[in-house]
């Protein structure tokens, strides 16, 4: 089963489509017309017999070059969850209600906590 297609994303209150561009097996692919914005979701089976799912989102813009100020560079970022659960133990419903805590936690303290995590505390 995908996700729809497109997938839509709004940073700083702009949206931006992103059409699905590929999709095979356990991995799909959304991407802006422009290539800069990309959501990547995969399903894999690791050591042990566990399972890693995957949601990443590239983000990349044009930027004056630092030490060439007349030219532009790329530059990009990444945010990404991963859940990781063993082959036996979860259901997917208790899998839901740690990812909802998880969620919640970020979402109640998101402000504080990401500031503090970029600013380099722990």
């Amino acid at each position: 089963m995908s996700l729809a297609d497109p997938q839509t994303i709004t940073i700083n209150a702009v949206p931006q489509s992103l059409p699905r561009v590929f999709s095979e097996g356990n991995e799909a692919a959304y991407q802006s017309a422009d290539g800069l914005w990309r959501l990547s979701l995969n399903h894999n089976l690791v050591k042990q017999g566990r399972t890693r799912h995957l949601v990443r989102f590239d983000h990349a813009k044009l930027t004056p070059d630092p030490f060439k100020s007349s030219e532009n560079v790329r530059v990009g970022m990444a945010v990404y969850t991963v859940i990781d659960v063993p082959p036996a133990g979860y259901t997917n419903v208790e899998v839901m209600q740690v990812y909802t805590g998880y969620k919640t936690l970020l979402a109640a303290t998101s402000d504080a906590v990401v500031t503090k995590l970029i600013g380099g505390e722990s």
